[in-house]
Order: structure tokens, then sequence, then C-alpha cells
């Protein structure tokens, strides 16, 4: 009677080793990630800038570093530790002048891929659906929450150098299996799983799903915020790529050329929309501050046009980064911004994702925001005292 557990057991072993090696065999990241010095003076727009978002920003990163002990790691592979970041947290909550701040207390490096000096931007947004808690009319695409069967393993648990790494799937027998993808949950649904709201439109709950979280308003005119608590496991596929299959071109790509080819082929949509794998699984929470955002990775509500999802192997929560780069349009983009998110596309040591917030004019920057620029990072003097001017980690956080 006590056999299956032990098998269950050795079966997730196996499957973590085969990660495992294919983690230490696959390619490595574009670098190797590049730190080089700089002076405040260097970074464009430094001296005109409005810092006082980012400071507000760091507060509530703070805020989460204040539940973690002094020796322990911030994450990343450069940024220190805890310890390293106390000063500056303490500083920060009574400071008056962001700018002087910063400058009092941080040091600036420029992050590159080696020799590559530019990073890439790109964008996300919060985008609003309607929602109905009971299935009837045009609302009949559910909206789950996590399955009761979804088994989520945090490859950072069982070995060092996968930390920030997991897998997902449901246990058939005595085997891990892959979860169901895109197409089989629209096609069967999900008995294992509960309806958190049924939406009118399928395009727009895609959306939804791409992005991680999002503001419902529901039939009775009530708003709620739903956010990101699980994923089925598959890889994501971005389905741009389907559509340059199917004869869309290539430049000029975004998520408004996507979102109008999709509703101006109905009779194709679907199939193009199950060609990305990967289905998001959502929780419901009170809105809060309506001029945030849902909560990012590192557990605080986001800031529009200020925090910024990262890779976490390389880069830590709470790493204050300048951003000098341009928005869609041509309009320059030189803005202080905070590391609070991840995103499943976001990989690399010069990459991320600028958060714009709610409403249209966030979705139209969002959409079409892919752009190269510079990416600095701000730390600590604890920390810069032990880096060179130019110092080079290795190209995959291993």
């Amino acid at each position: 009677m006590r056999k299956r557990p032990i098998v269950v057991a050795a079966g997730l072993l196996l499957v973590l080793i085969a990660f495992g090696v294919w983690w230490l065999t696959r390619p490595p990241l574009p670098g190797p990630l590049r730190l080089t010095r700089l002076s405040f003076a260097q970074l464009p727009g430094w001296s005109a800038g409005n810092t006082a978002p980012a400071l507000e920003a760091l507060r509530r990163s703070c805020g989460a570093l204040a539940a973690k002990a002094a020796p322990d790691p911030m994450g990343g592979i450069y940024a220190g530790t805890v310890g390293d970041w106390r000063a500056p947290c303490a500083a920060a909550a009574t400071a008056k002048d962001a700018r002087a701040f910063f400058e009092q207390w941080f040091v600036p490096f420029r992050v590159s891929a080696g020799d590559v000096p530019d990073a890439l931007f790109t964008g996300y947004y919060e985008p609003q659906i309607a929602g109905s808690p009971t299935l009837h009319g045009a609302f009949r695409y559910p909206v789950y929450d996590t399955p009761g069967d979804l088994i989520s393993v945090d490859l950072g648990q069982f070995r060092p150098s996968l930390k920030g790494e997991s897998i997902a799937g449901r246990l058939e027998g005595h085997r891990l299996v892959p979860y169901p993808s895109r197409a089989d949950i629209d096609a069967r649904g999900l008995k294992t799983a509960h309806v958190l709201f049924y939406t009118d439109d399928p395009i727009a709950l895609f959306f939804l799903h791409i992005q991680g979280s999002g503001r419902v308003r529901f039939d009775d005119g009530r708003l709620a915020r739903v956010t990101y608590a699980a994923q089925n496991g598959q890889v994501y596929t971005a389905i741009g790529r389907e559509l340059v299959a199917r004869g869309v071109p290539r430049q000029g790509m975004s998520l408004q050329v996507i979102r109008a080819w999709l509703k101006s082929h109905p009779q194709d949509a679907r199939q193009v929309m199950e060609s990305d794998a990967s289905y998001v699984f959502f929780k419901e929470e009170p809105l809060g501050d309506p001029a945030l955002g849902a909560k990012g990775a590192e557990g605080v509500a986001l800031t529009p046009r200020t925090s910024i999802a990262v890779d976490p192997r390389l880069h830590a929560f709470a790493t204050p980064f300048y951003i000098a780069t341009e928005l869609p349009g041509g309009q320059a983009f030189n803005r202080l911004a905070v590391a609070q998110d991840v995103g499943g596309a976001i990989r690399g040591p010069a990459r991320a994702d600028i958060f714009f917030g709610v409403g249209a004019e966030a979705e139209r920057l969002a959409g079409g925001m892919n752009h190269t620029g510079l990416m600095v990072a701000l730390l600590p003097k604890s920390v810069a005292a032990r880096l060179k001017d130019v110092t080079d980690f290795p190209s995959s956080p291993r």
C-alpha cells in the first residue's frame, strides 16, 4: 500500500534528471553578461528625467526585501545579498529628492550581451475584458483557476543550477506527463479546474493569457482584477510566426496587426491562437489602487512605465535600471525603472519588457514596442565596490 508514492517520486526524479541534462547541454544565452561602469552624467536625459516614480516603485520592492534575511542572495548573478540593499532601502524610505538619492546610493553599470552594446525592449500592458459569473448568451468562454491535477515542479529546489526553472504536468498512473495544450483545453474543457468567470470574446481572452493579468468588468458592473496563478507547462509560441507563415508581412508585426488579423479571419482565428500551446490559469483579486497594475513576480504592484520584466536567472528583483530607447513613433524614452516582474519570452542579459499600464494608449505602446537602446543597472555602492570597471559573467547562470 505504500509503494505508490515511491514509484511516483522515482518518476518525478527521472523527469528532473532528463530536464537537468537538457539544461546543461542547451545553447548558451547570448553573452556573456557584461557590466561596464558608467557615470550618471553618461546617462542620456538623466538630469532632466522624472525619477520620482522609480523611487516609489523601489520602496515597494524594499518592502518585499524586508521579509528576507541579510545574508540571503538577492537573486540573479551579480546583485549581492539582501544586506547590500538594507542601507539604500532605509534611505529610500525618507528620501525627498529622488535623483539625489539614486546618485548618493548607487553606481550605474551598462548591461550588455558581450560586445553588443544595445539591449532590446518590448512592452506589455494590463488588458480589460468583459465577464460574467454565469454561462449565458455570448458569455461562453471560460477563464479557469489552477486545475487540481496540475503539478508544478520548482527545479531550483532540487539543484541550485536550475534556479528559476520549473516544469509542469499531471500524473498519468505513475508517470508525470505534459498537461493538455491550449487546443486540447479549448476542445474538451477542464473538469479539474473551477471556472472563475466566462467572457464573451475569445480573442480578448487570448491576449489576457499573453499578458498574464488583467481587469474584468462584470455584467453586473463590478470591476475586479485577475492575476497569473499557474501555467500548463507547454512552451509559449508567439503567434506572429504563424501569421508570417500565412503571408502576413514580418515587417510591422505588432499586437494591433495580430488582433486585426484574428478579427478579420474568424474561420482561422482559433487555429492560429491554438498554435500557441501555452495556457494560463488565473486567480481573482480586488482591484486595489487603479493607478497601479497587478502584482508582478516580485509580489508588488507594478507601476506604469516604471516596472519592467527581466530574466530572473541573471538580474535581481528590486534592481533599478535606467532605460534610454524610443517609443513606437520615435519619441525618446529615457526612464528609470525597477525590475519587478518576469516574462516567458524575456530571456538573456540585455532584455527587458516595459509595463505600460492599462487602457488604449498602454495597449498601443505595448503592442508596438520593439526597440533597442541603453540598459543600465544601478547597483548599491557596496556591490559596485566588488566589481571591476568591466566585468563579464558566464553566458548562462549555471
